[in-house]
C-alpha cells in the first residue's frame, strides 16, 4: 500500500503539474490576496474605531484564514513528493486506470492521485479514497471488489497509463 508518511515526517504525492499548480496558488495568496485583505484592513482602520468595526472584524477574520491557508500549503509544498516514471504494470500514484462494471458494462476513468490533488468530479481520486485505495497495486484485467459507503462495487481493470503531466 502507499504511504504518504515517512519516519513521522507526512508526504504529499504531487504530480508535477500538480506541485506547479500549488505553487503558482501560493504565490497567489501571498502576493495578490495579502494585499487584498491588507487594503480591507486599511479601509476599516479608517472608519474609526475597531472595537465594534464588523468590516475591520471580518477583514482580520479573512487575514486569519488566509494566513493559515498560507501556511498549509508551504508545509504541504515542503513535504511533496514528486511522481514521475510511474510503472504502468500495476495501478499506482500518477496512473490513469480505466475499469469496467462487470454487472453494467459501464466503464470509467479515474486518474490516482495523491490528497491534495483529488478532484472527484474530474475523476481524479486519491490513492487513500476507497476508490483509490481499492485499485492500488492490481493489474490489467484483475477483478476488485471495493467497499465503499453505499456497500461493494466491482470493478475489471481495463488499462492502465501514464495518469499526470
Amino acid at each position: 500500500m502507499v504511504n504518504e508518511s515517512s519516519m513521522g515526517e507526512e508526504k504529499f504525492f504531487l504530480t508535477k503539474k500538480g506541485f506547479e499548480e500549488l505553487t503558482r496558488k501560493l504565490e497567489y495568496l501571498k502576493s495578490v490576496k495579502r494585499k487584498e485583505i491588507s487594503e480591507k484592513i486599511k479601509r476599516a482602520i479608517a472608519f474609526g474605531d475597531i472595537t465594534e468595526n464588523a468590516e475591520y472584524n471580518t477583514a482580520k477574520d479573512e487575514q486569519a484564514f488566509l494566513e493559515s491557508e498560507i501556511e498549509n500549503l508551504e508545509l504541504e509544498l515542503s513535504h511533496a513528493e514528486i511522481i514521475e516514471n510511474v510503472s504502468l504494470d500495476t495501478v499506482k500514484v500518477g496512473t490513469k486506470v480505466t475499469v469496467k462494471d462487470p454487472n453494467s458494462k459501464r466503464t470509467v476513468t479515474f486518474i490516482i492521485t495523491g490528497r491534495l490533488e483529488s478532484d472527484p468530479e474530474n475523476h481524479k481520486i486519491s490513492w487513500a479514497s476507497p476508490i483509490g485505495e481499492g485499485l492500488l497495486d492490481h493489474k490489467v484485467n484483475d477483478t476488485v471488489a471495493i467497499k465503499i459507503p453505499k456497500g461493494v462495487v466491482k470493478f475489471k481493470i481495463v488499462k492502465i497509463e501514464k495518469g499526470g503531466d
